[in-house]
């Protein structure tokens, strides 16, 4: 039994039990989250639920599970100590015997800082649970669906986050094994949100709002912001009103896969504290040695880039580019339609033909490259510049079209994989599968 799709199913007609999820990293915005589940625990009919995973990598997972009248607590030991097997063994059965509660009305995940928004909702979607008592089994979503989410993040050392290089581990955050970024996951965190609480208690200062908020209106447009100077201003009527002010058509947990558009809602597409969007689009391919010389300019003053891009040398695959700050990867997002067969274009999704259809050429089909950059401190006239000299030149084109053979035996520096910074010593894999999130799953 498959679940609904929320998608089609209005608000006010979902039977299914609301979840409100709650992310920040670690600091102030997680002093942030803390606050904001305190203040919706007080609504009647709420759970809070939070896994502190401290000591993971111990094999150890503390939870808590708390209402305004309630509170449990639980040691749980793991075989595999890691953030899916968290998702898989407790934290999706428990939201499925909660929604079986007729005394549960909305829980709320207050997520531990190493817990991605996006992983978890793609988790709750299409996980299949078992074992849990007196249900079948099928993914949580047949039980629960995603109401919104809401970040908190750190307004005096946001920017600086997700425009650095650091990793997890060199921040303390995460074990040698997680190649993550703090950048990656301070852009993911507020990227999937539906609202934000930007935490700016220093006072000192330190924190440009204008610029912080004009980056925000292109990362999340539409998405309610709160300004709060202590974290003692999110009360409960502060937090509800706050969700109350997501729009209808925000994204509530939504997965989009790489062939989604790349602007969503209606970001400002001037420039505002030097904040921008550069959006590059172009109807030939790449040459791959010289994309890859190109690429450092994604680096130096740039928030987050992604996008889908053809490759001279890789005629049927589509490539998904996605960075945040100094860190990019780029991996496979499945075929172009125009190199699949008949019953592989059967099973595509209908609205992305029909966006192919638009912009189809009798030569090449549906292959492009399709970009969208938001920079906060770079010169998006130097971007474009450099992002056109890496496309082929007419007669590279002349070969791409009549000799492909000989166009796959250029140089190709990305492979089947590619991460940046070159010289990292993992070899960070971003699996990116057709109809699936370009992030892919977390682990």
């Amino acid at each position: 039994m498959s679940a609904p799709d929320s998608t089609l199913i209005p608000p006010e007609s979902d039977r299914r039990t609301s979840v409100v999820v709650l992310a920040g990293f670690a600091g102030l915005a997680a002093d942030g989250v803390d606050r904001a589940a305190a203040a919706l625990r007080e609504t009647p009919g709420t759970v809070v639920v939070r896994h502190d995973l401290a000591q993971l990598r111990e094999g150890i997972v503390h939870r808590t599970v708390r209402s305004a009248t309630q509170h449990h607590s639980a040691v749980l030991e793991l075989a595999h100590g890691c953030v899916s097997c968290t998702l898989r063994t407790d934290l999706l059965p428990l939201l499925c015997t909660l929604a079986q509660r007729e005394s549960v009305d909305r829980v709320v995940l207050a997520l531990d800082s190493a817990f991605e928004a996006e992983a978890v909702c793609q988790a709750i979607e299409h996980v299949v649970v078992t074992g849990v008592v007196g249900r079948l089994d099928g993914p949580a979503s047949r039980d629960v669906r995603v109401s919104s989410i809401l970040t908190c993040l750190d307004a005096a050392v946001w920017l600086a986050d997700a425009t650095g290089d650091e990793t997890l581990a060199e921040r303390g955050l995460a074990g040698a094994d997680d190649d993550r970024t703090v950048a990656q996951l301070a852009v993911g965190q507020v990227e999937f949100a539906d609202a934000v609480v930007a935490m700016d208690s220093a006072g000192d200062g330190r924190t440009d709002r204008g610029k912080l908020a004009a980056v925000l209106a292109r990362l999340v447009p539409g998405a309610p912001l709160a300004w709060v100077d202590d974290v003692r201003e999110l009360t409960p009527a502060c937090v509800e009103g706050l969700l109350e002010r997501v729009p209808a058509g925000s994204r509530r947990g939504r997965i989009f896969d790489a062939h989604a558009p790349l602007l969503r809602g209606r970001p400002p597409l001037t420039s505002e504290y030097g904040v921008e969007l550069v959006e590059f689009a172009a109807a030939r391919p790449f040459h791959p040695a010289r994309l890859h010389e190109a690429l450092d300019v994604l680096f130096d003053g740039v928030v987050t880039a992604r996008g889908r891009i053809w490759l001279a040398t890789q005629p049927d695959e589509v490539v998904w580019l996605e960075s945040a700050g100094g860190g990019l990867r780029v991996g496979g997002a499945g075929r172009w339609l125009a190199a699949m067969s008949d019953d592989e274009l059967a099973e595509t999704d209908p609205e992305r033909r029909v966006m192919a259809a638009m912009r189809w050429d009798e030569r090449f089909g549906d292959r492009d490259v399709s970009l969208v950059i938001l920079v906060h401190d770079a010169d998006p006239a130097q971007i474009r510049a450099a992002l056109h000299w890496a496309l082929v030149e007419d007669e590279e084109m002349r070969l791409v079209e009549r000799a492909p053979d000989r166009v796959a035996q250029w140089e190709d520096p990305f492979g089947e994989w590619h991460a940046d910074p070159c010289d990292s010593d993992e070899t960070a894999a971003l699996a990116v599968e057709d109809g699936k999130s370009p992030r892919g799953e977390a682990k």
